[in-house]
């Protein structure tokens, strides 16, 4: 058994909670309960934070040296969050207007309230998710719209910074938002074509005797290969002699599973046989 982290296992736990309990309406007693799972200890990092409440404090996004000190967001002051939350909660589970649209929307003005000490930006996420998961009709995930925007994480602060000093003016924020999650279904869709791929191409050579380095390769090519496969880098990741590697290539490629590319010589390398 593999223990893992617990602050992973709260993410997970609320992730879980958003998109497989996506019809149930969002209260600030379930926000809390994701808040609570973030930090079960009740410290991020080795400061002790408020969990399961919104702050107390007022709160500033900074970067920069002591003295060199540079504010990019200043979050509204603890005496009007829950006024603020109250408006947001009431508006999120009523049904007012296309749901992908509606996801960064909540995104961002989550963000720009920032109720808590810190998870912020994951509960930012899970929100996204929450929503996309009604927008789908299904607890179902086949992409993750919160890993794309980890990918994106530079751009994702500097949009957010930029739309977040624009007053009202959200437009350069959801047009980044909606590529994002274009990137999402783009990736998850390349994951699956590979998977499928993969599938079939096993399925086709079921028959066919193979070993287990033979099979290793196979997995790497069929997952993308770094580069071009040479008898040499089949000998050091199979950690068999040359002579060996040798051997299993001209094997596969009498059975019609690899083929020799079209250079010769010492630049002899091999591709599989779609």
């Amino acid at each position: 058994m593999v223990n893992s982290d617990r602050s992973i296992d709260g993410i997970v736990a609320m992730l879980l909670d958003a998109t497989q309990n996506f019809k149930k309406a969002l209260t600030a007693k379930r926000l809390f309960g994701w808040h609570a799972s973030l930090f079960p200890t009740g410290f991020s990092g080795i400061y002790k934070i408020d969990v399961g409440k919104y702050r107390k404090h007022e709160m500033q996004v900074v970067s920069g040296g002591i003295g060199r000190e540079r504010v990019h967001y200043e979050a509204p002051m603890p005496s009007v969050i829950k006024a603020e939350m109250d408006v947001f909660l009431k508006w999120l589970n009523a049904n007012n207007m296309d749901l992908t649209l509606k996801s960064g929307i909540a995104h961002f003005w989550f963000v720009v309230i920032h109720p808590f000490d810190d998870g912020n930006g994951r509960i930012a996420r899970a929100l996204s998710d929450y929503l996309l998961a009604q927008s789908d009709n299904s607890e179902k995930r086949f992409y993750s719209l919160s890993a794309q925007i980890l990918t994106e994480k530079k751009e994702y602060y500097r949009v957010l910074e930029l739309t977040q000093q624009n007053d009202a003016d959200i437009t350069e924020w959801l047009v980044w938002y909606l590529n994002c999650l274009k990137h999402a279904l783009e990736n998850s869709e390349n994951s699956i074509a590979k998977i499928l791929n993969k599938t079939h191409f096993w399925d086709r050579i079921k028959d066919v005797p193979i070993n287990e380095r033979q099979r290793l390769m196979i997995n790497k090519l069929l997952e993308g290969f770094d580069g071009k496969l040479k008898s040499s880098k089949w000998a050091k990741i199979t950690k068999c002699s040359e002579d060996t590697a040798l051997r299993d290539i001209k094997d596969l490629v009498s059975k019609s599973i690899l083929k020799q590319e079209d250079a010769g010589g010492r630049s002899t390398s091999y591709m599989l046989v779609e």
